[in-house]
């Protein structure tokens, strides 16, 4: 009877340390798996497109009284969605590196351009 007793508690002095340090150790990556699995999906490139399509839409129509804050998110929306869409179809950019002014607006015009060359329709026909 004292073998079992003493088997017993040398069982969980051993074992239950070592399991608890093994299982604070997978802790993290089966927290990260399961995050992986929950991550939402990237937006398809017609997806894409049809999001820069509308921002771009509501720049334009934009008029003289629209304030200030809005004309800079709604374009720096329209950016990020440029941005997401060279990386779908594996174009080069400098939207992310320039300043807000005219360099950056000349880099947003040949972004436009390079995907539409590549079969994006950004702009309403």
């Amino acid at each position: 009877m004292a073998l079992a007793v003493n088997l017993a508690l040398y069982a969980v002095v051993v074992v239950i340390p070592t399991a608890a340090t093994w299982a604070i150790l997978k802790l993290p990556g089966v927290i990260e798996k399961k995050r992986a699995n929950r991550r939402i999906p990237e937006p398809s490139v017609e997806h894409l497109a049809a999001d820069l399509r509308r921002v771009h839409r509501l720049l334009a129509d934009y008029g003289p009284g629209t304030p200030a804050a809005r004309r800079i998110s709604a374009r720096q929306a329209y950016d990020a969605l440029l941005i997401q869409a060279c990386a779908a179809v594996h174009l080069e950019h400098r939207l992310g590196e320039l300043p807000e002014g005219m360099d950056r607006e000349i880099e947003r015009l040949t972004v436009e351009e390079k995907l539409s060359e590549a079969g994006l329709r950004l702009k309403d026909s």
